[in-house]
Order: structure tokens, then sequence, then C-alpha cells
């Protein structure tokens, strides 16, 4: 094109035309690349520029910029009628009767799991515990050897346990938590430590994969009245006041002395959770010393806790998936 000011006008004219015949967002998108884009028209009069002589090249440079400000104004009016002519087009092919009745819809809700691992976190936090995490896959130092329980020692026994070919395991509590944040806060801790959990094990009361929560509090004067006495109070929120309690002796490595809690339940006694106070050894391994604190701990199971609470008599109705059992929550 010659680079005078007629001929930026008529170029003007023209792409003005083309984008007003587009009937297409596509079409009209194609045309502004042919005047607009990088290989366009104008700015091929823009390369050119150079070869104005300079008396005229200010008021030649002057004109291309106006006309691309128009074209580019020309071309985005075009577009925003296209568009409104589409979804115009689309909604009268669509069309939707309002009067129609509404379709019901199913409505999720927490699992009893979830329902039941809240509440007792919440309760916990009410008395100035920090919920905290941990690993899955652990070793067995964490989860066996800093808890008491060395390489030959019999407990092992007691759990079934996942063992990984990498030499790591699955871990089969969530005692390794409470290792791993006493080893990096510093005492006083209270302290609770929801989490799932594995072990080599099923049937109606039992999973391969389960949940547990532990519970853990480091204090000058800890003691074994203490720790009854918040287990006590745990138990009446959870069940109700008129719950009937007691604690039986028993043995874990990690605890001394230990007790097992059983409730009364219908037609005998049941165990719900285990605790006692923790051992100087397992303080030790952590870094605490033992003459200048002292700590109890706990754990129970949360599927063993909604299974009573909701009167479920079998373990796998939390994991089949089954909406008739989960929408009664």
């Amino acid at each position: 094109m010659n680079l005078d000011v007629p001929s930026i006008d008529t170029l003007i004219i023209d792409a003005i035309r083309l984008f007003e015949s587009s009937d297409s967002t596509d079409i009209l998108d194609k045309n502004h690349k042919s005047y607009l884009g990088k290989n366009g028209k104008l700015n091929a009069a823009l390369k050119s520029l150079s070869s104005v002589p300079l008396e005229d090249r200010k008021v030649i440079g002057s004109s291309l910029n106006e006309a691309k400000n128009k074209i580019q104004e020309a071309y985005v009016k075009r577009k925003k009628t296209i568009k409104t002519q589409e979804i115009a087009f689309k909604l009268s092919k669509d069309n939707i009767d309002v009067t129609l009745s509404g379709r019901s819809r199913s409505i999720g809700s927490h699992h009893p799991i979830t329902l039941t691992i809240n509440k007792i976190i919440s309760f916990f936090n009410s008395l100035g515990f920090d919920a905290e995490s941990g690993p899955e896959i652990e070793t067995d130092y964490y989860n066996f050897e800093a808890l008491n329980v060395p390489e030959d020692h019999p407990a092992k026994d007691m759990h079934d346990t996942f063992y990984l070919d990498n030499g790591f395991l699955l871990r089969t509590h969530t005692s390794p938590v409470q290792i791993r944040t006493m080893e990096n806060q510093k005492p006083p801790l209270r302290i609770i430590c929801p989490g799932r959990v594995y072990r080599k094990d099923s049937d109606i009361t039992h999973t391969p994969m389960f949940h547990q929560i532990e519970g853990l509090v480091i204090e000058k004067e800890a003691s074994f009245s203490m720790l009854k006495g918040l287990i006590r109070s745990f138990l009446q929120d959870y069940f109700g006041s008129d719950i009937v309690i007691r604690f039986r002796p028993s043995y874990f490595p990690f605890t001394e002395p230990s007790a097992e809690v059983d409730i009364k339940w219908e037609k005998g006694w049941l165990e719900v959770m285990g605790c006692g106070m923790v051992h100087p050894k397992v303080l030790k391994n952590c870094g605490i010393n033992p003459n200048n604190y002292s700590a109890f701990a706990f754990g129970m199971g949360p599927e063993r806790m909604a299974m009573l609470k909701y009167g479920i008599d079998d373990l796998r109705n939390f994991f089949e998936n089954d909406f008739r059992f989960l929408e009664q929550f």
C-alpha cells in the first residue's frame, strides 16, 4: 500500500467492512490477524515507515497508530456482537422449562469415623491439647525401639506388623508421633495423635487398616491420678455422665504402671482404652530428664468408640461404602 493518509483511511474502511461481514468468532479472529497480526497489513506498513521522507514520517506514523486503534476498536465491537448473537442462539435452541418440578439431590454427610475423631479431638482441644501427626511409613526405631521395645523384645509379638522391602514398616500405632514430637518440642506438652495405623488382622472387629488416637501429657507433676481423672472426664463426656468405668492393671512396654480401661456395657465389661505412666526409658530416648518431668499416655480406637456409640456390630460396615449405612449419619 501507499504510505499516505488517504491510503491509510482506505485501510481502515476495508478492515471495518471485513469485520462486519464476519459471522463467527473464528472468521473474525482470522480477519483480525490479517490486519493486526505479526504479518498483518498494518504491521507491514509500520515496518516500511523508514522509507517515507523524514518530513512526512511523523504525520504518516501518527495516522498508522490511529488506524491501529480504530481497527482494534472495530474488532472488539464486532466480537462482542457476535458473542451476544451466539449466546442468544444457544438459549433459543436449549429452552429450559422452568415449570418442571425439580430433581431431588442426595446430600452427603460426614463418615461416622470422622464424626467420632472430630468429637474426640474437640474434647481434648478444649483442655489445651494440640493435635499432632506423623508419617504412616515408619522405621523400626520410632515404631518399637524408642518406645522401649528392642529388636528381641517379646512385646513385638503383640503386633502383626506389615514390613516393607526397604526395611521400613507400616506403623502399628500412632505412638511414633509422640516420640517425634518429644524430640522436636520441649516440655511441658499436651498432645493427641490421631491417624491411620496398620496390622495384619481382618474379621468383624478388626481390619488391616484402622484409626487410633493417642494422647500424651508431660508436666512436672503429671500423675496417675491426673490420668484417671482425665480419662474419666472424657468417657463421661463421650458416653454420658452415668457411664460406669474401671481401671485394670495391664502391661505395655512403653508405660509403667500400665492399665486398661473398661466400661460397663449391656451384659458386661468392655475394654475401650489403654493407658499408663510413660516409662522413664522412653523419656530418656527423647532427651527428656525423667527426674524433672513425668508423663502419662493413653490410646483408643475411634472405630470401637463409634461402634459402641452408634450400636454398630460389624467393623467392616465402616469401609464398604454402602450408602444405606452411611446416610444414617
